[in-house]
């Protein structure tokens, strides 16, 4: 018989339904869970955690979830595979290990390290390796000393390998999100490197599921068919050996899973559709064939697969400057005109006192802030919220902008109020840089305890 692995997603990123996997735990027979958290800003916000303090790095929802959860996935026999571990993933193990040990269940547990080349960076550039940004093709020496994180997206044969050392938790840094999925297939299945089909088959089924409900009625265009999104259900993954596979969800659970809620995950950060590049195998998404089977149940099939490139996508981020953001309510009659005459004050009156800005921007929220032809909204609200913001690397003068919010409520038009949250302060800007790394020179591991 052609064998069946079923595997779910519980979190599509980092702040996710934390009831989500527990539920895919408690009801659903699977023989995988899924927990994507990581994406390319959320490598930063860790790092920056683990600057601070060298226990901290890891998404500790993921021990909360464990925490409610453990005793029953070993007793279910549910192998977990994450990037919870993100840039300290050894410490996330060791309180998981400490947690395991406090519930009385024995667990093995899967390190794969290498993804973070952080600490080696400038070493790899001094000695010629050039990681030049993929939108502009800048060069990385100007903002080197100001690069907070540096993560491979490894390919997925290490969660393979993991498994295959009967790990039960299996903890990568950044891994691909469609690997996650992908990982256990080239494991159960036993697929090649030069199986390229089936891989492209596997990266297709963990690219429907890695942002959780968002393939099975969340985020839809056809919101209102959508049957009972106060307790949708997230998705799992039917696959066989062949790479066919079926998307679906518990029965019991709400949300709505048809071709297309699917195509309109599969276009989701596509790209070039032809040639959708993963560390594993570059995929060819026009060869999918994507059909309703029963109700809330799709039948995928056909895809092809190509050779992989000689890189690795990797995922930088650094430090850029400060931004201060503001906003006030205003309200009554000709609250627009108000609007815009309380921008020109507080430009006008900090370009009186020398200070300017690499970017600022204005938005009036519920009138131009997502669609930004303000002509083409002819009626005058009787309320608006105006939001300022302003970046710079001057931290003093992002300070500066944040004093000169409050005082309009007393020295700007009438009808000035909704100041909350205290003065804005500035905030740390981190800026992104996609970059390729030469597969050769990444060096992955992969530790069971």
């Amino acid at each position: 018989m052609n064998k069946i692995v079923k595997i779910a997603n519980g979190q599509g990123f980092w702040g996710d339904s934390s009831q989500a996997p527990i539920d895919l735990v408690l009801h659903s027979d699977i023989d995988y869970l899924t927990m994507d958290y990581l994406a390319e800003v959320t490598l930063s916000i860790m790092q920056k955690q683990k600057n601070k303090n060298p226990k901290a790095g890891y998404a500790q929802d993921f021990i909360l979830f464990l925490n409610k959860t453990l005793k029953i996935i070993k007793k279910k026999n549910i192998k977990i595979v994450t990037n919870a571990g993100g840039v300290n993933p050894y410490e996330c193990r060791e309180k998981i290990l400490k947690l395991a040990k406090e519930l009385g269940v024995e667990i093995k547990i899967a390190v794969i390290s290498g993804d973070d080349i952080f600490p080696k960076l400038k070493s790899l550039v001094g000695n010629g390796t050039t990681l030049n940004n993929l939108d502009n093709n800048d060069d990385i020496q100007p903002i080197l000393n100001d690069v907070c994180s540096a993560n491979v997206y490894i390919d997925s044969f290490n969660i393979a390998k993991a498994l295959d050392l009967d790990a039960d938790i299996v903890l990568t840094g950044r891994a691909s999100d469609p690997g996650l999925v992908l990982g256990p297939c080239i494991y159960e299945f036993g697929w090649q490197k030069n199986d390229y089909d089936l891989l492209a088959s596997g990266t297709v089924a963990g690219h429907i599921i890695e942002c959780g409900a968002q393939c099975s009625g969340g985020n839809h265009s056809r919101w209102d068919e959508v049957d009972n999104l106060s307790n949708i259900g997230y998705p799992v993954v039917n696959i066989d050996s062949k790479g066919d596979f079926t998307i679906t969800k518990h029965k019991d659970f709400g949300g709505l899973i048809n071709k297309f809620t699917v195509c309109e995950q599969i276009l989701y950060e596509l790209g070039d559709p032809e040639n959708y590049i993963s560390p594993d195998v570059v995929v060819d998404f026009t060869s999918i064939k994507v059909e309703d089977k029963k109700e809330n149940e799709v039948f995928v099939t056909g895809v092809k697969g190509k050779p992989p490139t000689s890189t690795f996508k990797v995922s930088i981020n650094y430090h850029k400057g400060y931004k201060g953001v503001g906003q006030l309510t205003i309200s009554g009659p000709n609250s627009i005109r108000k609007a815009k005459l309380i921008e020109q004050l507080i430009w006008t009156r900090l370009s009186r006192r020398g200070i300017e800005f690499e970017k600022r921007m204005c938005e009036y929220i519920g009138y131009n802030s997502c669609h930004k032809n303000i002509d083409s909204l002819p009626d005058d609200p009787s309320e608006i919220v105006i939001r300022l913001g302003v970046m710079d690397k001057n931290r003093e003068s992002i300070n500066e902008f944040g004093k000169e919010i409050a005082p309009l409520i007393t020295n700007g038009p009438p009808g000035v109020t909704g100041f909350s949250g205290g003065r804005p302060k500035a905030q740390e800007v981190i800026a992104y840089w996609p970059t390729l790394i030469d597969k050769d020179k990444v060096k992955t591991k992969v530790d069971v305890f």
